[in-house]
């Protein structure tokens, strides 16, 4: 499966920390061929004083998309996100990695839809910090 991540960080050492989470991840989950530029953006859904690093990158597993969600969910806690946004009340993190797309080894996008997983990503179109550095992915 090819996935497409979105990752984000507005506390600490934004850059190492993504970095650490690109390592974590090729460590515990899978391949990471390639990743997009950085992207600074205000917070989206909440106000802070804190602007965000962003990333968009590539993964290749043959987890599923739960087990996916839930490794990268294990990264965050790694590197110290505390809680997960409740109702779109969103906050400060060290670390936040959404799953936006996935697709089979035909090439054929995966749709999930379970309480714990929405795919394709039902907001990222509306996310300048995951659309913009998206599509420089793609178009590599």
């Amino acid at each position: 499966m090819r996935y497409y991540l979105s990752l984000g960080s507005n506390l600490g050492d934004r850059e190492q920390t993504i970095a650490q989470a690109i390592r974590l991840m090729e460590q515990q989950i899978g391949v990471i061929p390639c990743c997009s530029s950085f992207f600074y953006s205000e917070p989206w859904g909440f106000a802070s004083v804190n602007p965000f690093c962003n990333v968009c990158c590539v993964l290749e597993t043959e987890k599923s998309p739960i087990e996916v969600l839930h490794a990268t969910q294990a990264v965050e806690q790694a590197l110290g996100r505390t809680h997960k946004s409740v109702n779109r009340q969103y906050a400060d993190r060290t670390m936040d990695i959404d799953l936006i797309q996935a697709y089979d080894e035909a090439g054929k996008e995966v749709e999930w839809c379970d309480v714990e997983l929405i795919l394709p990503h039902p907001l990222w179109k509306e996310r300048d910090f995951v659309r913009i550095p998206l599509q420089e992915l793609q178009n590599k």
